[in-house]
């Protein structure tokens, strides 16, 4: 029995595709991809971007969102830093780090310190506009919405991060009004005269 002829001017069908049969993924890359999905999983919580910063022999600076809160009395708050980065070793050898909360203009910033190709040392800062904290001496970004002076207390193992509990020694709030804030992946902006009105 034949093939019947496409009907004049029709599109003739497309030959099947191949079928792509996926290989077994080697034991050594099935915990980077449990990992992954823990980041994408992690990524569907907003939170507000920082620029944690150390001062001294070691300088350096970092954008990071794993940063919060722990104690009103005695002022504690918490950051944490993969062991593999120079931020951990900054903030070890300075004793100290501050903390910079962007505001929703800071974008070129998060992303500036978030770049691996940036010169080191306080070389990093020559392009952006900072003043060294009164305590630490630890870089305070300008145009920031806030920044917290923090002495180191106590680190904490976290896996492949530590966890730098800081003494907050001085806290001050800017003029910006508007958060910059990180989530699924990317930079959003939340203006801060929105107010939840449950």
């Amino acid at each position: 029995m034949g093939t019947a002829e496409p009907a004049a001017g029709s599109t003739p069908p497309e030959p099947p595709r191949p079928v792509l049969k996926r290989l077994p993924t080697p034991a050594t890359r099935r915990r980077l991809s449990a990992q992954a999905g823990l980041r994408e999983v992690m990524g569907q919580f907003a939170t507000g971007v920082t620029v944690l910063t150390a001062g001294g022999e070691r300088a350096h600076g970092m954008t990071a969102n794993a940063v919060t809160s722990v104690s009103l009395e005695p002022p504690m708050v918490l950051c944490c830093v993969s062991r593999a980065a120079r931020m951990h070793e900054a903030i070890v050898t300075a004793g100290s780090y501050a903390v910079t909360v962007l505001a929703s203009d800071q974008k070129e910033l998060a992303k500036y310190f978030a770049d691996w190709r940036r010169p080191a040392g306080l070389a990093q800062f020559d392009s952006v506009d900072w003043t060294a904290g009164p305590q630490t001496g630890s870089p305070l970004l300008d145009g920031a919405l806030a920044w917290l002076e923090c002495e180191l207390a106590e680190v904490y193992e976290g896996g492949d991060h530590s966890i730098f509990l800081g003494r907050v020694v001085a806290s001050s709030r800017g003029t910006a009004q508007d958060s910059l804030v990180f989530y699924g992946g990317g930079y959003h902006q939340i203006d801060g005269r929105v107010r939840a009105t449950a």
